[in-house]
């Protein structure tokens, strides 16, 4: 929305500020969101993950292995087993015959990590994406507030020059001039921890990225705008398109074909092994066979099948309480924003307005001998005191906005959307 004409006076003064010392570069807020997503190790580290699983998915679509066995015997021994002449030699091949479709499980529930693996992706972005927005936010405030510092130090030098015109002209006691000077130089220390504020906030912006050097500059005018409310249906409909929530249909499948894994070994595998011997006292060949049939299939199988029905059947649970969490969570943000939101627009609308015409009026008062130095700095300073108070609604306003599409899913910035992670 259009901020009111008094907020629009704070911007006007932060790109002043901006284009006076602008030899260093401009940082916008998509530009910092693309340089974590580029270089974070927390979403590299996941890309590994998916190599290893994919991997995994790799092992478990491999069929048993088949194994080649020889075999000697009666050979080496005392009497008629002397030397070679009853040796008997077997050369055997030998696996496993799977049953009840395991293969195919284990293949569903590597599948099943592997798209786990992409909403954690998506999750972990979303949080990178709202540390970023914050500590953008932060960097934006302090600017805005050391160009409403800055403001201020040029009205009081204006005072001090009108109480020097006073004290000269005998209208006032050297006192009066002593206190605007007095003003002006708490102005100038509340100007030096402002700067160190923003040098402090731009670096840990930087440190997201891993850089140590934060000359850039921010969108200090940002810290004002007001996100439009919304009602609070919507947004809690939106809450089904976040992460956290959309996390449990993958679940849900990751369990269901742990359960079809657990349910396939009810069906026992067969091992089995074909070959051929040698009779060495006869001079003949033989053919072999041998399979082997496992007994209590369904009783080995039964442990792991509940175990894998429980956790199937808490899901439903698990997802209510997920719910129930973000919604409260989501009102507390959307309550913040909105109460945030209404304080800044009567800040711009009505208090602002008042002060500046009040100052006007003051400032003419004063030169003309009609009202005190006290009434004209007093009026000053509320009106940095509601400059700043706009700065923290716009602010708080703001962080509310984060958290709500942090937890609804929403994008972050123009230039990521739809965008593959690295």
């Amino acid at each position: 929305m259009p901020l009111h004409r008094a907020a629009l006076a704070v911007a006007a003064m932060l790109l002043g500020a901006t284009s006076s010392a602008h030899a260093a570069e401009f940082l916008s807020l998509d530009d910092a969101f693309r340089r974590v997503v580029d270089s974070h190790p927390e979403l590299t580290v996941l890309a590994f993950s998916e190599a290893a699983l994919r991997a995994e998915r790799d092992r478990a679509a491999q069929r048993p292995a088949f194994e080649l066995a020889a075999e000697a015997e009666n050979f080496a021994g005392t009497g008629e087993a002397a030397g070679v002449d009853g040796l008997e030699a077997t050369l055997s091949l030998a696996s496993v015959l799977e049953r009840g479709g395991k293969r195919d499980a284990r293949i569903a529930v590597a599948d099943r990590q592997i798209d786990a693996l992409a909403l954690q992706r998506e999750a972990k972005r979303l949080d990178l994406l709202a540390e970023v927005a914050r500590r953008y936010l932060d960097a934006s405030a302090s600017a805005a507030l050391l160009a409403v510092v800055d403001a201020d130090i040029r009205q009081r030098k204006l005072v001090v020059a009108a109480a020097n015109e006073r004290v000269a002209a005998g209208g006032a006691h050297v006192s009066v001039r002593l206190q605007a000077e007095a003003a002006l130089a708490k102005a100038e220390g509340s100007e030096q921890r402002a700067r160190s504020a923003l040098a402090f906030a731009r670096l840990r912006l930087a440190a997201l990225w891993g850089g140590r050097n934060a000359s850039f500059d921010v969108d200090g005018a940002g810290s004002l705008a007001l996100p439009e409310s919304g009602p609070i249906a919507a947004r809690l409909d939106a809450i089904a398109r976040s992460p956290e929530i959309r996390r449990f249909a993958s679940e849900a499948r990751l369990r269901e074909a742990r359960l079809q894994l657990a349910t396939s070994t009810r069906s026992a595998d067969l091992p089995w092994e074909v070959g051929v011997r040698r009779l060495q006292a006869d001079d003949d060949w033989a053919l072999m066979a041998r399979i082997s049939i496992p007994l209590g299939g369904d009783a080995r199988a039964a442990p792991a099948i509940r175990a894998a029905e429980a956790e199937l059947a808490a899901l439903d649970f698990e997802r209510e309480g997920t719910e129930r969490a973000l919604e409260a969570t989501l009102l507390e943000a959307s309550s913040r924003m909105d109460a945030a939101v209404l304080q800044a627009r009567h800040i711009d609308a009505v208090l602002l307005p008042k002060l500046e015409v009040a100052s006007t009026a003051m400032a003419k008062a004063y030169r003309a001998g009609a009202s005190s130095y006290l009434d004209w700095a007093q009026v000053q300073s509320e009106i940095v005191a509601a400059q700043r108070e706009r700065i923290e609604a716009g602010v708080a306003a703001q962080r509310a906005l984060i958290e709500l599409q942090r937890l609804t899913g929403q994008s972050f910035g123009h230039s990521l959307d739809n965008e593959e992670l690295p």
